[in-house]
């Protein structure tokens, strides 16, 4: 942890940032439940199926397993390991912290895809939830495996609050960090 007396150097950056999101990997239980989800209730497509073997160290033998891919508009995909190897899977699977509203992957959407994912949640009779951020409208919901996936839509003045939100991102963590822990997100409603 850096020494909070001395001044605080600007950190070196990357030259060129990271372009997307490659994929977000996580391990299923059962490739058909999962893809039934993913798929035909929200309908995020199947574009990638690679089956495969290699040497698991956690276990320290071959293990056969199936990894699948689900496209995001920008060439990125949420990705899923399911092992032909029960041990495996007990030392993959995540384990969900009690309270884990953190844990989650958020995926950019329209207005319109955000309305459709409701209309196919409800058809469906998936739980979900909604919250009204103020810098952006959020659904939550979860997988049959327990990821708790989030579905944005930024407002109208999205790049106005960007604009803000990057010119005071520095001193809005040192001042939360050094005890004043007052809300800066006037645009949530309460």
């Amino acid at each position: 942890m850096p020494d909070k007396s001395e001044p605080r150097l600007k950190p070196a950056l990357l030259a060129q940032l990271p372009s997307r999101l490659h994929h977000h990997a996580y391990a299923v239980k059962d490739q058909e439940a999962n893809r039934h989800f993913i798929e035909d209730i929200l309908g995020i497509p199947l574009v990638a199926t690679w089956c495969e073997r290699s040497f698991n160290k956690a276990v320290g033998r071959e293990v056969d397993y199936c990894h699948t891919f689900f496209a995001i508009g920008d060439g990125g995909a949420l990705a899923f390991f399911q092992y032909a190897d029960e041990e495996v899977w007990e030392k993959s699977k995540a384990i969900h912290p009690e309270i884990d509203v953190a844990w989650h992957i958020s995926l950019k959407v329209t207005q319109s895809t955000f309305d459709e994912i409701v209309g196919r949640l409800n058809a469906a009779k998936i739980a979900f939830r909604q919250i009204d951020h103020g810098y952006c409208l959020s659904l939550y919901l979860r997988t049959p495996d327990n990821m708790q996936l989030e579905f944005t839509v930024d407002p109208p003045n999205a790049a106005e609050i960007d604009k803000m939100r990057r010119a005071d991102a520095h001193a809005e963590l040192a001042r939360w960090l050094g005890g004043d822990r007052h809300p800066n997100n006037t645009d949530r409603p309460h």
